[in-house]
């Protein structure tokens, strides 16, 4: 076949960039540090409450506004809330209530 011209050769078409891989569905967290953060938090919620507590009653006995029973039962209770708290941050081996919460600062004053 004279004059017959070479037929082009069919190119692959180039390549296509793979997609990322998407991420995952789940995390995986290991069940007892979850357990042992969720605890720490609750805790930290409970040791800022008592905090608040116990300025507002300091505010109270500063302002005159309690008799003198009423500051003996506050100060008791206040101190039980304290010792009761020590024992479950020591069974949950918790030593660190405070939560760090990015630019907004700490959630405790420890």
């Amino acid at each position: 076949m004279a004059g017959a011209q070479p037929r082009p050769r069919e190119q692959d078409p180039a390549p296509q960039a793979q997609p990322a891989a998407p991420p995952p569905r789940r995390i995986n967290m290991d069940p007892e540090r979850v357990e042992r953060g969720l605890t720490q938090l609750v805790l930290a919620v409970i040791e800022l409450l008592r905090q608040l507590m116990e300025k507002q009653a300091l505010r109270r006995i500063e302002s005159g506004s309690l008799s003198p029973e009423q500051m003996e039962r506050l100060g008791t209770t206040l101190m039980r809330l304290e010792q009761r708290m020590d024992e479950l941050k020591a069974h949950f081996q918790i030593d660190n209530l405070d939560i760090d919460l990015g630019p907004l600062g700490n959630l405790l004053d420890e």
